[in-house]
Formats: structure tokens, sequence, C-alpha cells
């Protein structure tokens, strides 16, 4: 395999200990810590300038330690989770390096009405703030949601390839969503989580890589893989994205310099 790009940008990451407080019935509830000094260990051993902490769903909108750690150095941004309804400090939270909010859909019953006018103004003060959403759901769902979202006023990012399930191709509605959005400007795509997805992740890249092209892609660890911490390890996140990019220009964007411009710039 050919050098990785200079400049490379891990685009989501989580970071944790266990005295922040959980919500009811989380998804996940780690027995460890992972702090940002460990994060930023695991960058700087692989070669990572910049990474980007999204937040996760087991402590809500409790996005303190996040945007404290993301506000100590230049190397990170953040993105939070937040409650429509609730009162967020934006104008704080983008000094300390936070950009977006993460919205936690994944392996809900229902899902929110994101129309409800409490949504929607959540939606136009990140716009107003030049912050992001960054969507976090199955697939299935993802047909429902993007237009409204499109409309709502902010930046769109995809997490982990649309979350497609095992039996959904390159080219199902979910798919086809995604691509639409893309074209039309309002979306990006994080090339993350193939551990998760299995198999099908491999189709899904490199589907959305040639309906696409490399511009609107972003490749992301996971780190440190809730879940899964026995079975993957850091440097297989960058061979998966490695094998399937023998392009020295869509290398460089995927890598690196997509995630920079996005989330530095």
């Amino acid at each position: 395999m050919a050098a990785l790009p200079e400049l490379l940008v891990d685009a989501h990451a989580h970071i944790f200990h266990r005295q922040m407080p959980l919500i009811d019935n989380p998804r996940h509830n780690p027995q460890y810590d992972f702090p940002l000094d460990h994060y930023l260990a695991q960058l700087d051993s692989h070669g990572v300038q910049f990474g980007v902490i999204a937040a996760a769903s087991p402590w809500g909108d409790y996005n303190d330690y996040t945007e404290e750690a993301v506000g100590k150095t230049s190397r990170l941004r953040g993105t939070g989770i937040m409650h429509p309804g609730k009162h967020y400090d934006f104008a704080h939270m983008s000094r300390n390096g936070m950009n977006g909010i993460r919205l936690p859909f994944i392996g809900l019953k229902q899902l929110p009405d994101i129309t409800s006018a409490d949504y929607q103004k959540l939606f136009r003060q990140l716009a107003d703030h030049n912050w992001h959403v960054h969507l976090h759901v199955e697939g299935k769902h993802i047909p429902e949601l993007l237009p409204i979202l499109e409309k709502s006023g902010p930046r769109i990012v995809i997490d982990h390839l649309g979350r497609p399930a095992p039996h959904e191709q390159p080219g199902c509605p979910a798919f086809k969503s995604i691509v639409d959005s893309v074209k039309r400007g309002k979306s990006w795509i994080k090339a993350s989580c193939a551990y998760r997805i299995g198999a099908i992740a491999d189709a899904h890249f490199d589907s959305f890589l040639a309906e696409l092209g490399p511009e609107r892609m972003f490749w992301a660890s996971d780190c440190p893989f809730v879940g899964h911490e026995a079975d993957v390890r850091y440097q297989q996140t960058i061979d998966w994205l490695d094998a399937r990019l023998p392009d020295e220009h869509a290398r460089k964007l995927i890598f690196g310099e997509n995630a920079y411009r996005f989330y530095f710039t």
C-alpha cells in the first residue's frame, strides 16, 4: 500500500469516564474510562493530527466533558446531544470547539417528530451558528428524515455509511436518498463503522464513491469501539479504508482534507 496522506483527520470518536451521568436504560454502559489523554495518545501513535469527538447516546445531553476536553486543544472539534425545547449557549460552545449536534435515533422504537416546533427551532439555531446535524439512525429511516432535515437549514452528516442492514444493498431507498441529498449539496457521509455494519459496508462505500466521488466523505475510526473493544484495533479502521482507495487524490480527500475543511475551517 502507498503511504498515507500527510493530513489525517479522525472524524468520529468518543471520550468518556464512568462518573458521567447515564440516561435511563442506555444502549451501552462502558465499565472503563476512555478520557481525552487516551484518545490523543491513539491519534499520536497513528500519525493522526486532528479528531472529532461525537456525542454518544448513553450520556444524553451531558456535553460538559466533551466540551471541556475539546476546548483544551485546537486538534479537536466536537458534537453534542441537545434536547428540543431546552436552552443551550451556542456561542459559548462554539468558542470551545463544538460545532454540531448528534441525533441519536439508532435503536429507538419510535422516532421523535422532527417537524415539531421545538425541533425546527433547534435546527434553525444550528444553521444560524453554522453548526451541523449528525444523524445516527438505521438506514430504513433515512428516506423519511433527510427531506425534513434538508428543509430545516443546517448541514447534515450521515453517520456510519447510513447504517445499512445486512440485506440492504446499494440502490436501496436509504442509499438513493443519501446519494440524492449529497448531490444537492446538503449532506456528507462518514466512511466508518464497517466492523459494526458487516460485509455490506464494503459494497456501500464502493458504491457511494462510484456515484458521488470522494469530495463528500470523511474517514472515521469510531474509537474506542464500544461493545467491540476486544475485536477491533485503531489501525484496522485505517487499513479498511486504505484498501479501498487506490487513487491518491481520493485518499487525500477522504482521510483528511474533507474533514479538515468541514470541521476546522
